[in-house]
């Protein structure tokens, strides 16, 4: 299944329930002038296929990874966001500077966030639903 992504493109998966990772993910498709990123749910097939097979604890990283198929790579937390806007150009793209911060640090404050965005942003009871416009950006 995941074969099948083209190796030009990224796929981000998000947490389909939240409401905080639906709005990124309409900002990234917005921004995305490259047409570079692909979105799945976490909650949906490829996500599930994508965690076993990297053996992602999802008690640890359950809001957004960053699937690079041209490296066979998973990046999480922190370094999938930085990553992520780094491609969706100015004045975004300046946030991967941070990825000079360590990791540890950039990650302390990503896990604070990931940890209250459904009190602070509110979370749906099933997840997103693209629109006829915008369906060829999702998988699952």
């Amino acid at each position: 299944m995941i074969h099948k992504i083209p190796k030009d493109k990224a796929l981000i998966l998000f947490d389909g329930v939240c409401n905080l990772c639906n709005s990124s993910v309409l900002y990234v498709i917005k921004r995305d002038k490259h047409n570079t990123f692909l979105f799945a749910p976490l909650q949906g097939e490829i996500g599930q296929v994508i965690i076993n097979k990297f053996n992602i604890d999802t008690r640890k990283t359950d809001s957004i990874l960053l699937y690079q198929p041209q490296e066979e790579r998973v990046y999480q937390k922190s370094n999938a966001a930085l990553r992520i806007a780094k491609k969706l150009g100015f004045p975004t793209n300046l946030l991967a500077i941070f990825l000079i911060v360590p990791n540890f640090i950039r990650d302390w404050f990503y896990n604070y966030v990931a940890k209250n965005r459904y009190k602070w942003y509110g979370k749906k009871d099933a997840c997103m639903i693209p629109t006829p416009e915008l369906r060829e950006k999702f998988l699952d």
